[in-house]
């Protein structure tokens, strides 16, 4: 799905693979009876969910930036009956647009969690290496550092033969704060929902601004300010971060690429007659 393009640069998503996660994980303190009326929920209560990656494709230097790479393929048949997890991989995706795993120059990765890093290896004879061997991995040193030592409420969410082979082979840089990547692609510390989390932004050379949202703000049900999910480490965190970067999308007039909406992959946001954050459709 292009999102835009001109004669410089062009942002496509690429979904690696539908999966889904517990609805009352997912919303966290906002009762059931108010969620459920927003999203499709099955008899486990579980929610769908997308990883809807970016591909951003700068046409003059053949250099292909892709932000998160989805669940991967690396999983026993028990945690695919869990998650039930879609038998479809960042590398499909990015095949269905002409792109090989060999043409990405870069890869960000908002966390570490399996579901956005899941992709970034795979299996050959047994052993997990780089998806994208020609790429550098953009961590943060805070998210990397966390990886390495999980705590017990979210060890669960951490593979290490997800990232460990790119350090290995000398794939990772870390960074530390905002960062800009490449011309108008700048990595933005998030906080909140875990050490390290960031997004993107991305700024085209007609000023049109793109928000790369990652877990901070995970499908367009998520906008209202209560909306966060109990996966989220530090929630007031989350919630003064995403409080600021709402109110400058409306000022600025950002598109924001929510990474697990199933429907609705992109939107803006507006403020309604009560003050309240909710979806502009566009």
């Amino acid at each position: 799905m292009i999102i835009y393009e001109d004669e410089n640069v062009k942002l496509t998503i690429v979904n690696g693979g539908n999966f889904r996660l517990d609805g009352g994980a997912m919303f966290g303190v906002v009762p059931k009876v108010m969620w459920e009326k927003l999203i499709e929920v099955n008899e486990k209560n579980q929610i769908p969910m997308a990883t809807n990656s970016l591909l951003i494709t700068f046409k003059n230097d053949r250099r292909n930036i892709l932000i998160d790479t989805g669940n991967g393929d690396k999983y026993t048949e028990k945690e695919r009956k869990i998650y039930d997890f879609e038998k479809r991989t960042i590398t499909d995706a990015l095949r269905e647009v002409g792109v090989a795993p060999e043409d990405i120059t870069d890869v960000v990765l908002t966390h570490l969690h399996f579901d956005h890093t899941g992709g970034s290896t795979i299996l050959k004879n047994g052993e997990a290496v780089p998806t994208f061997p020609n790429a550098t991995y953009y961590i943060h040193t805070d998210q990397w550092e966390h990886a390495l030592n999980p705590n017990e409420r979210d060890r669960a969410s951490y593979l290490s033969w997800n990232y460990l082979p790119l350090m290995e082979n000398g794939l990772v840089t870390l960074l530390e704060g905002e960062t800009e990547i490449a011309d108008g692609v700048v990595v933005i510390p998030t906080e909140g929902h875990t050490p390290g989390h960031q997004s993107v932004l991305i700024t085209t050379r007609s000023g049109k601004k793109f928000f790369y949202a990652g877990d901070l703000i995970p499908t367009s049900r998520h906008i209202p300010l209560p909306y966060i999910m109990s996966y989220d480490l530090y929630p007031v965190t989350t919630l003064k971060v995403k409080k600021d970067i709402l109110l400058q999308a409306i000022d600025e007039d950002w598109t924001i690429i929510f990474e697990h909406d199933y429907d609705t992959p992109v939107g803006k946001v507006e403020l309604n007659e009560k003050g309240k954050f909710q979806l502009r459709r566009i």
